[in-house]
């Protein structure tokens, strides 16, 4: 299973098993080269699977389904909270994800679902069990508007309160960056999940249904 490719500067810090270097120069956008206002949108090279910087421009080029053909698609920006996801523990058991926190991925080249799992060395992925994902989208039909490629499910169960989202890629990452950089020795230390709680709720104030 090929691991999505560090492509933006999101990702390499999310990939990196080192430090991150000194701040970079402003960064500009991958398509165009324009420089990249803050919270800028991203896009998901379908090829190397790694996500590029956009400008405005470039991201409102892309904000068809179609418009990037079979190479680019735009990440969506919505975030909504999963309220009353229903994942039963044999079900959980089943989708056979290594880890407790994780999102999950229909990659559309390989015709199923694939689990990311963020860790101290980078994102590690593997895939899940298709009968268990089958009975996951049976007991939360609202998965069924999952995007393919651009789009997670993300889990968080290793502590209470458990978290359940429907995530940009993008997002997904930045978690991913979270747990890298913050993460000390064997169980990560108090400070990564003080960092991991302040990224859930930054999550919630900005989700939006």
């Amino acid at each position: 299973m090929a691991a999505v490719v560090a492509g933006s500067r999101l990702q390499r810090l999310a990939q990196s098993p080192t430090p991150p270097p000194p701040a970079p120069a402003p960064e500009k956008c991958d398509l165009c080269a324009e420089p990249l206002a803050s919270g800028h949108r991203h896009l998901l090279d379908l090829g190397p699977r790694a996500l590029l910087c956009a400008c405005r421009a470039c991201a409102v080029l892309f904000d068809r389904q179609d418009a990037g053909g079979r190479r680019y698609r735009l990440v969506p920006e919505r975030r909504r909270r999963l309220t009353g996801f229903a994942l039963a523990p044999e079900t959980w058991d089943a989708l056979d994800v290594p880890v407790a926190l994780t999102f999950l991925v229909r990659v559309a080249d390989l015709g199923r679902v694939v689990a990311f799992c963020p860790s101290p060395l980078g994102v590690t992925d593997t895939p899940v069990n298709p009968t268990a994902w089958a009975q996951l989208l049976a007991d939360n039909p609202t998965l069924g508007g999952l995007e393919d490629d651009v789009e997670a499910v993300l889990i968080q169960r290793t502590r209470e309160p458990y978290e359940h989202w429907l995530a940009p890629l993008d997002v997904c990452y930045r978690l991913a960056a979270v747990v890298r950089t913050h993460w000390k020795g064997l169980g990560g230390g108090p400070r990564v999940w003080v960092e991991i709680s302040r990224f859930f709720e930054d999550l919630a104030e900005k989700g939006h249904r």
